[in-house]
């Protein structure tokens, strides 16, 4: 009777501590999914896509032959996966942003430097229809430079970021005799050794008249102006804002460039668009430039 009762109490213990065991399984095996599902949930939060409304945007690469190629809207919406554009404008899906590329090589008509540059389009597709200074315009970029090789001398080569160019209608073209609507660009955003600097345009001589203010030979740039904020490598905020007669530009809403001269002024005879992007300043070999664009909006 003893041996039986024991027998029956050691096969008791055996299943208890079998089901305890299965129970501890179960309950790691639940525990490794939720782990697992857990670091699923977060590889997919970072995955993220940049800020970017290209319906009114075309783009410059440095590659064409014979001329630069340059991809507008409806084309362009599909850059990610245009085995054309992929080397010099694609995502960058871990930050959330479009990378522009850019090194020496093909350039645009009366320039020296090659680019992978966004043009404003106010119609899309159409290249003729711009804004002057009296209309006025804004530009809101979050950016940041990726990637940029050195000079001999050791200094970062320099980058044109962000642009406002003017343009020549049909008419004053063919008034001054120029064979392309091509304008001075009133503003120049460089990023340069880790800081932004600001060029703009001035009047050689306040007393030009009438279509001689349209010649190239007619402007000068300014001295400019470096913000004093270094942004390095991290992500910035330009902001250009223009009204008539005045233009402010400003660094992370934190400094602030003014400029409402008489040339500023003046400068409303031409009409205008934005560019944002990569325009590398030099030929120098194995130079290259990287830079990244997270959000970019443009009202008028």
């Amino acid at each position: 009777m003893l041996k039986k009762a024991t027998f029956f109490i050691l096969l008791l213990l055996s299943t208890t501590l079998s089901f305890g065991q299965l129970v501890e399984s179960s309950g790691n095996n639940t525990n490794e999914l939720l782990k697992e599902t857990k670091k699923k949930k977060k590889k997919r939060k970072k995955y993220k896509l940049p800020d970017i409304d290209l319906n009114n945007w075309k783009v410059t690469i440095p590659i064409g032959d014979p001329k630069v190629i340059e991809v507008s809207p409806p084309e362009i919406l599909d850059y990610a996966t245009n085995k054309t554009l992929k080397p010099y404008m694609y995502n960058d899906s871990t930050r959330g942003a479009i990378v522009f590329h850019a090194y020496p090589s093909k350039t645009t008509r009366n320039t020296k430097y090659s680019r992978s540059e966004l043009r404003e389009q106010m119609v899309s597709g159409e290249n003729n229809v711009n804004w002057t200074f009296e209309q006025g315009g804004n530009m809101k970029v979050k950016m940041a430079m990726d990637a940029v090789s050195r000079a001999e001398n050791g200094k970062y080569h320099k980058v044109i970021i962000a642009q406002i160019h003017g343009r020549l209608t049909n008419e004053q073209r063919d008034r001054i005799g120029q064979k392309d609507n091509n304008a001075p660009p009133i503003l120049k955003v460089y990023w340069q050794n880790g800081k932004i600097r600001v060029k703009t345009k001035v009047l050689k001589s306040q007393n030009v008249i009438d279509d001689a203010i349209l010649l190239d030979e007619a402007w000068d740039d300014d001295k400019g102006y470096t913000f004093k904020q270094k942004v390095g490598f991290g992500k910035f905020t330009l902001e250009v804002d223009v009204e008539n007669g005045k233009m402010v530009v400003s660094l992370n809403n934190q400094e602030f460039a003014v400029y409402d001269s008489t040339s500023i002024k003046r400068w409303n005879i031409f009409e205008n668009y934005f560019k944002v992007g990569n325009y590398l300043q030099t030929r120098d070999e194995g130079a290259f430039a990287k830079v990244r664009v997270y959000k970019l909006d443009v009202s008028h």
